[in-house]
């Protein structure tokens, strides 16, 4: 049986321009504002928490615990918005994960809210399709960590998973988490040029979803 552990957005949901909005929507009191390059470069692949720590600065410089937690409750509050009106999904994202959930356990391993990421699978169709959600909540750390990818390795011991497992990213900083944990990684190109991928560590790199046939991804592993 094999395992697939997909990042959520950038991989089955386009979403990564929401986040950038929502970051800039609550950053903008402060004086504050991403741009698109910047925002690939450094964050993509962390928590919100990360993203305003990186920002505004740590506790110790001034960013209280619980002005970060209310900086993180209106993001959300800002994606939430933009969800309702419309889950991004890129195309075959959906069939993918049925599909794969047919052949082994399916997981998401998100920095996203846990929230937001339910939310959208249950918009996609797919929520009863995912075993289990690692979210931002869920570890300490996030990626490039690989703390979130060990998180969802512990995970399906405790379900008496005894085959392999895949990861499914996106970005630079998913990569190495992914391969920091000891899992196979395959990149889809949503986000990063498919030569930057494969330049990354990726174990195979692929244009999009409908590249991921089954047989291809087990030829992968």
């Amino acid at each position: 049986m094999i395992a697939t552990l997909f990042d959520f957005d950038g991989v089955l949901v386009d979403s990564e321009p929401i986040h950038l909005a929502a970051f800039n929507d609550v950053l903008q009191p402060w004086g504050r504002h991403i741009d698109a390059a910047s925002y690939a470069e450094r964050y993509l692949s962390m928590d919100d928490v990360g993203v305003f720590r990186a920002e505004l600065g740590n506790s110790e410089q001034g960013l209280s615990e619980a002005t970060l937690q209310n900086l993180v409750e209106t993001k959300s509050a800002r994606i939430m918005e933009r969800l309702e009106a419309h889950v991004p999904a890129y195309d075959g994202a959906a069939e993918l994960v049925v599909r794969r959930a047919r052949l082994g356990t399916v997981g998401i391993v998100s920095g996203a809210l846990g929230h937001e990421i339910a939310f959208a699978l249950e918009r996609m169709g797919v929520r009863r399709a995912v075993s289990f959600i690692v979210s931002a909540e869920a570890t300490a750390i996030s990626k490039p960590d690989p703390a979130p990818y060990l998180a969802a390795l512990d995970e399906l011991r405790r379900r008496n998973h005894s085959g392999t497992a895949v990861a499914i990213e996106d970005s630079l900083g998913g990569i190495a988490s992914a391969k920091a944990a000891g899992l196979r990684c395959i990149a889809v190109a949503h986000t990063y040029a498919l030569e930057e991928l494969a330049a990354s560590g990726a174990d195979a790199v692929a244009a999009d979803l409908a590249s991921l046939s089954d047989a291809w991804i087990e030829a992968c592993l």
